[in-house]
């Protein structure tokens, strides 16, 4: 449905100043979530564009039916469905796709993590001078002093290079599999990274808060690496604290 759609005019309305939703995140987060509560239906949901159901479940679903609208929205072709399940608040399955390249990452805790069905790495990458970033900026940037642009800054001048793609899962997911070697990112909600974060741990990474610390999906902040370069990109991300 999300390819069938892209490229066309949608109805868009704004949660924020540039917070937008798109027809299409409602209607693609509608399906989904039906599929899911018919099939499990003692299942908790936390999707991003409605209410959580069944708060305190012993599993829970994490859902982004959608990430990457302002991407979508645009006609630019990089956005995914990200979907992982929480059993006792631990993430232990993730899968996220891309509708365009038709590539299905998915993470089991303790079993991997795999691209369309084949097991994936991270890389090898040693130094962070060697290292292509990714990174984003909250939808806050243009009111809040802490937008990530000082973070930004900072890596732009000890690394090879950064990308800013626009999706956190995909994101995650090609750190995953070696074609980023490092990703940080902060004001983000567990649906951006649930799933994304499994993976990247699952094919041999790193995920830790910007401080080099325990995740949290519900912190905010995350710092994700093929775990050689992971303590030189803490140092750079504390660098301003």
């Amino acid at each position: 449905m999300l390819r069938e759609n892209f490229g066309r005019t949608h109805n868009i309305s704004y949660k924020g100043k540039i917070d937008l939703v798109t027809d299409t995140d409602l209607y693609s987060e509608e399906v989904i979530v039906n599929f899911l509560n018919r099939e499990f239906p003692g299942f908790g949901m936390l999707a991003e564009e409605r209410n959580e159901t069944k708060p305190g479940s012993l599993f829970r679903w994490i859902l982004d039916p959608l990430d990457g609208t302002t991407n979508y929205a645009h006609g630019y072709p990089f956005f995914s469905v990200s979907l992982a399940l929480e059993q006792e608040k631990t993430v232990v399955w993730g899968a996220v796709y891309d509708p365009v390249l038709d590539e299905m990452f998915t993470s089991e805790l303790g079993r991997g993590a795999s691209l369309n069905g084949y097991p994936v790495k991270v890389s090898l990458t040693d130094t962070l001078i060697r290292g292509l970033l990714c990174t984003g900026f909250p939808y806050d940037v243009h009111e809040s002093t802490d937008n990530n642009l000082d973070h930004f800054e900072n890596f732009v001048k000890v690394a090879q290079g950064i990308r800013r793609d626009g999706s956190a899962a995909l994101d995650l997911c090609y750190v995953a599999t070696g074609r980023l070697d490092g990703f940080w990112e902060n004001k983000l909600k567990p649906w951006d990274i649930a799933a994304g974060s499994l993976m990247v741990s699952e094919a041999g990474g790193k995920v830790t808060g910007f401080d080099g610390q325990a995740f949290d999906i519900n912190r905010g902040e995350v710092l994700a690496s093929n775990l050689r370069i992971h303590d030189e990109m803490v140092k750079v991300l504390l660098l301003d604290r």
